[in-house]
């Protein structure tokens, strides 16, 4: 199941297995081959594998049916990928998430008003 959820989100992204596996630091093409013939990667690389591709990793070992959305909204993807590479979006995203849209629009406009001090 690894194999097939893997190769899918590859193909979803538009990049080979191995160039994924790479970025994911795994150095052999046979680490993936081995993968292709039904090993699953060790726990280190399954978390980077998961993170890359912001799946949980029990989706990726079939333990978990909900796929991950497909998303074609550029901008989203943008902001997804500022939470995936930049720890401090993704701490004022965990900060933040409970919020009412009242409490947001306040924080927003009091960082517009600090930001108008400098200028």
């Amino acid at each position: 199941m690894f194999w097939e959820r893997y190769v899918d989100l590859c193909n979803q992204n538009g990049e080979a297995p191995n160039v994924v596996a790479a970025k994911c630091g795994v150095k052999s093409t046979g680490t993936v081959t081995g993968w292709s013939n039904g090993a699953k990667p060790r726990a280190g690389v399954l978390k980077r594998i998961s993170d890359y591709f912001g799946v949980s990793i029990s989706y990726l070992l079939g333990e978990e049916e909900k796929a991950p959305p497909k998303n074609g909204d550029a901008e989203l993807n943008e902001y997804l990928e500022e939470l995936r590479t930049r720890p401090e979006m993704k701490m004022l995203f965990h900060t933040f998430k409970g919020a009412t849209k009242e409490e947001i629009q306040a924080i927003v406009a009091a960082w517009e008003a600090m930001n108008k001090r400098g200028e």
